[in-house]
């Protein structure tokens, strides 16, 4: 009887040994088009989760502009260089100024000469000035290589190992001629376009606040909240930039050549390509074109306006809404679209 029943068990005739080889591509072509269907919204939700991150990036950095406007009286310096015009003696930028207020206090102090002294008027005309002497390079980039989270955006992938930031302060429709003759966009800083403002000191290299049409500049022009009568609900303070599409930022001169964390005119239309491709207005070296903002973002970037609110500004704004939103005392009515 036992010898009957295991004679029937081996030789059951529905028992399978496996999938066959048609059966198995079949199962792999399922799996394939159900990865196909299931990437295109991972990737949405990664995107989107990167994007809300950069915003919350700004966010922080403008608590942190807010608190400093509170303690001192005036914003943080978009950049600070020896009156004597030599563009290596920096003596910080608002990016560094502004670390003590968000919690970033023991890197802050890892730039002793910026730290000691940043506010001890050297003369009238220069009030950031630091006596104490430039700071190295080294020691700058020492530190800027921390990366703490706030200083990039997970979204920009370029340089992603350099002393680098992807938030770069606000010049507002200032001129920025560039070296390589192709410059589309200096018509949108004249005086003759007609939008409020006067034509602008190339680049803002002026510490005389009423040369500066945005809120940033280069060489440490006082500005305050009382310097935006335009409002800081309707005035760009902050916004990205992809760090290998702007020259100073891909060579990591955030420390060096006036600050290049307040290097982006918003004369430059929104994720204008920089990134060498297409001849002289496409080179990071081209301030025309390069000094603009950008973002990996689909379709704009992420903006902080002096509120304290932050907005994902599409790239097909009007570029006269943009400017007025760029601008900081034009006098003209304007809503963020």
């Amino acid at each position: 009887m036992f010898r009957s029943l295991q004679w029937l068990t081996v030789r059951q005739p529905n028992a399978r040994r496996g999938f066959t080889l048609i059966e198995l591509l079949v199962v792999i072509a399922i799996i394939a088009i159900l990865i196909g269907l299931l990437l295109p919204a991972v990737q949405k939700i990664r995107a989107a989760a990167q994007r809300m991150s950069c915003s919350n990036n700004l966010k922080q950095w403008g608590l942190g502009i807010h608190n400093y406007q509170d303690t001192n009286g005036r914003l943080p310096p978009g950049g600070c260089v020896n009156p004597n015009g030599d563009w290596g003696d920096t003596r910080g930028n608002w990016l560094w100024h502004t670390l003590p207020f968000i919690e970033q206090d023991n890197l802050y102090k890892t730039i002793p000469n910026v730290s000691a002294d940043a506010t001890t008027p050297l003369g009238a005309a220069d009030p950031y000035y630091n006596p104490f002497g430039k700071v190295p390079t080294a020691v700058y980039d020492a530190a800027i290589a921390a990366k703490f989270k706030m200083r990039v955006c997970p979204s920009d992938d370029t340089n992603v190992d350099g002393a680098s930031t992807n938030y770069i302060g606000s010049l507002g429709p200032q001129c920025a001629p560039g070296p390589n003759g192709c410059d589309p966009n200096t018509q949108y800083c004249q005086t003759a376009i007609g939008w409020g403002y006067t034509t602008s000191t190339d680049h803002g290299n002026s510490q005389n606040a009423n040369d500066i049409r945005g809120v940033f500049n280069r060489v440490g022009a006082i500005m305050k909240f009382a310097s935006v009568p335009d409002g800081l609900t309707n005035t760009i303070f902050v916004g990205e930039c992809i760090r290998g599409w702007h020259d100073h930022l891909s060579a990591n001169w955030i420390d060096w050549n006036g600050s290049g964390a307040s290097h982006c005119s918003t004369i430059v239309p929104i994720n204008y390509p920089t990134d060498g491709k297409s001849g002289a207005c496409s080179q990071s070296n081209n301030w025309n074109t390069s000094w603009g903002f950008k973002s990996r973002h689909s379709g704009g970037a992420n903006f902080l306006f002096g509120d304290g609110s932050v907005k994902y500004i599409s790239q097909s704004i009007d570029h006269r809404t943009y400017q007025l939103l760029g601008c900081r005392n034009d006098g003209l009515p304007v809503a963020i679209p």
